[in-house]
């Protein structure tokens, strides 16, 4: 079979974590932490999500809801267990044992669990609610409500881009970028047809229009085109309208990132630019030690040598394999 030249959908997709990846395929996710010792730790696990089974959670638009509830627990799951590896051990206080106790033994799942809640509130607060009080103030020059409209959505994704930039700052920040750097090096050397060795994922482009930073690209985006025909004059109902719409907003979003994922044509092209622009802040060039950690998730959960015979018609000579390993490592 010829080699196809075109990039191919290999369904894999992670997420940087503390000091390492997590990468997951249809229902198996792994996370691999370089752990202080220099070790790559890898865990398998297995996660079905929320409505497992369900047809609902299969249509068009109404997918996209859950996939986005899967993603925020199945990432507190992968952050919190790389963040275990660098916990310096305490003692248990009394409001850890009144928790336990409380929760029956629950007590990290019940606190995981706030603070997810916490930090999606926080998040409708920042770029939900704030744009929109700013957007208020200049109520005294502009009258047209759909300039209004724009004005808000402009301001919302200017927030976005100065938050991000803004935490970039940060060092830990700084690394976590790097291995999301190093996360779509890896899934862009697949889908290339490329071999997945350290020297293929590096010379790999660290941007990827599946990435989550493009889906809240298009979560502001397309808020602003719903915001602009959806239109009420009570301030407390804006505010609220805003928040209840965010689930359709989200479903329509994930349609958006889903067809770019798998197209490349000049619209979709358009349509990604600005998304893969934003990638630019929140992913940085990966070392080679951050790419291990990255291919070791990978190869966890997907076996991308059968994917490349598949997709691209050949196989992987194993004795060429082990050579360029061993380049690897001098």
């Amino acid at each position: 079979m010829a080699r196809k030249k075109c990039n191919r959908y290999s369904g894999i997709g992670g997420q940087a974590v503390l000091e390492g990846i997590m990468m997951k395929n249809k229902e198996n996710y792994a996370v691999a932490v370089r752990k202080p010792d220099g070790e790559i730790e890898v865990e398998l696990e297995y996660y079905q999500g929320v409505l497992h089974g369900h047809k609902i959670k299969e249509l068009p638009f109404i997918r996209g809801i859950f996939n986005f509830v899967d993603s925020l627990i199945l990432g507190t799951r992968a952050l919190n267990y790389s963040a275990s590896f660098y916990e310096e051990e305490e003692e248990e206080t009394k409001l850890d044992k009144a928790l336990n106790k409380m929760s029956k033994g629950n007590a990290q799942k019940v606190l995981t669990g706030f603070v997810t809640v916490l930090s999606v509130v926080l998040a409708v607060g920042i770029f939900i609610v704030l744009p929109y009080y700013i957007s208020s103030l200049f109520d005294g020059y502009i009258r047209n409500r759909s300039l209004m409209t724009i004005v808000e959505g402009v301001i919302r994704i200017g927030i976005f881009v100065l938050y991000v930039w803004g935490i970039s700052a940060m060092q830990d920040i700084r690394r976590l970028y790097r291995y999301h750097g190093a996360e779509h090096k890896c899934i862009n050397c697949i889908e290339k047809g490329r071999p997945l060795t350290v020297h293929n994922v590096m010379r790999s482009s660290r941007l990827h229009r599946r990435c989550g930073t493009s889906f809240l690209f298009f979560v502001f985006f397309v808020s602003i085109i719903l915001f602009f025909f959806i239109q009420v004059d009570s301030v407390a109902a804006k505010v609220v309208l805003r928040v209840l719409l965010l689930p359709v907003v989200a479903g329509i979003s994930y349609e958006i990132i889903r067809l770019a994922g798998r197209s490349d044509n000049l619209l979709v092209r358009i349509l990604s630019a600005p998304g893969m622009w934003i990638q630019r802040m929140t992913t940085k060039e990966p070392d080679e030690s951050m790419v291990e950690v990255a291919i070791a998730a990978v190869e966890a959960v997907f076996d991308w040598k059968n994917y490349l015979y598949e997709n691209f018609g050949y196989e992987v000579d194993e004795t060429w394999m082990e050579q360029e390993s061993g380049r690897e490592d001098d």
